[in-house]
């Protein structure tokens, strides 16, 4: 029994001494925090001297490219694939035969109109030379000439069913695909492939409102894409004349050489867009910008407290930030700890050169 009190009076000093030696702790831990009069220690931050100098303001921007010319090939007209002219996935010319549909249904029909137009064109000529002997009327005449007018017109409306049996490149480029074989009953739904020409490349990418009037066409600009280290240049050469109103931005498109086949239609493009020069320009490490509700705002150090600043931020890269307001040249601009910073914290900055 005497063993039993001897632990619990061990156990009851122990967690006393542990309790005092916290309470000791945590007095020793606050007046470290403090100097001799009581005042807070200054917290010790890094921080950089603000300075202007010129700026090649550079807007980073995501866009996709298309290529130059895209369409789908089909058949105008229904009937039997009778041979197929292309290789799926080679380069064609502009006019080359892609595929023939069977014509010779419609061969019989302009056969039979050929005759119909002949006919009707003798019986214009006996017309003409009867009138001119006053053996028929005016209207007799008329009549056997739009006779012969119309049979000529169907001749001709036979002939352009017969020329869309021919299917022909409408400009160079590669060929996807084929979806037919021959011998397939073909109709204007069915799409036959895909030709794009990737020669060029278009880029399509939005820019915000507020970046408008500095657009115009022939400027150049730089893009890469995903996979490559390569930077490609392209040309702007449209520029949509309204911004759109659901995201008040204005939709802009480039234009880039692609003559070895490196580049893709449909890929993304991350576009570096010249902006103009912006002279005393201040800048700042992105670790100092601070979001908030409003805006951003960064700290500076003032006799030796930290002061917050709201400031106004444009273009942003992975390192800095434009400042448009807010700071001016001279001011120290806290980089570390800023958010543990408080108004008025005093502060100890040692400043990176």
């Amino acid at each position: 029994m005497k063993i039993k009190y001897f632990t619990y009076a061990l156990l009851a000093i122990g967690f006393g001494a542990f309790i005092t030696y916290r309470i000791i702790e945590n007095k020793s831990n606050s007046n470290d925090t403090k100097d001799k009069s009581g005042k807070p220690n200054a917290m010790t931050v890094s921080g950089i001297i603000a300075q202007t100098h010129n700026f090649d303001n550079n807007l980073s921007l995501s866009g996709s490219l298309e290529a130059n010319e895209q369409v789908e090939i089909r058949s105008e007209v229904s009937g039997i694939v009778e041979s197929i002219n292309f290789q799926e996935g080679s380069n064609v010319s502009k006019g080359q035969l892609l595929f023939k549909v069977n014509d010779l249904e419609l061969r019989a029909q302009l056969s039979q109109a050929n005759t119909k137009e002949s006919l009707a064109s003798e019986n214009e000529r006996r017309a003409k030379l009867l009138l001119q002997k006053e053996a028929i009327s005016q209207e007799e005449y008329d009549v056997a000439r739009a006779e012969y007018a119309s049979a000529k017109a169907q001749s001709q409306l036979i002939k352009a069913q017969i020329a869309k049996t021919s299917v022909r490149a409408p400009f160079s480029g590669k060929i996807g695909l084929r979806t037919i074989s021959v011998g397939t009953y073909i109709t204007p739904a069915i799409l036959v492939a895909k030709l794009v020409n990737i020669g060029k490349l278009k880029i399509t990418f939005s820019i915000p409102e507020k970046y408008a009037s500095q657009m115009k066409t022939n400027t150049n600009l730089h893009f890469s894409v995903d996979g490559s280290s390569e930077k490609y240049t392209a040309k702007i050469y449209a520029i949509e004349p309204a911004v759109e109103i659901a995201t008040r931005t204005l939709q802009i498109r480039a234009i880039a050489e692609n003559k070895d086949g490196k580049l893709l239609p449909g890929t993304f493009a991350n576009v570096e867009l010249p902006l103009d020069a912006i002279k005393d320009a201040i800048v700042v490490p992105t670790e100092a910008i601070i979001p908030i509700q409003d805006g951003k705002k960064v700290f500076i150090s003032n006799n030796g407290q930290a002061k917050e600043i709201i400031v106004e931020t444009a273009t942003r890269t992975d390192a800095s930030i434009l400042v448009l307001s807010g700071l001016k040249a001279g001011d120290t601009v806290i980089t570390s700890g800023v958010m543990s910073l408080k108004n008025e914290t005093p502060v100890k900055v040692k400043v990176k050169l």
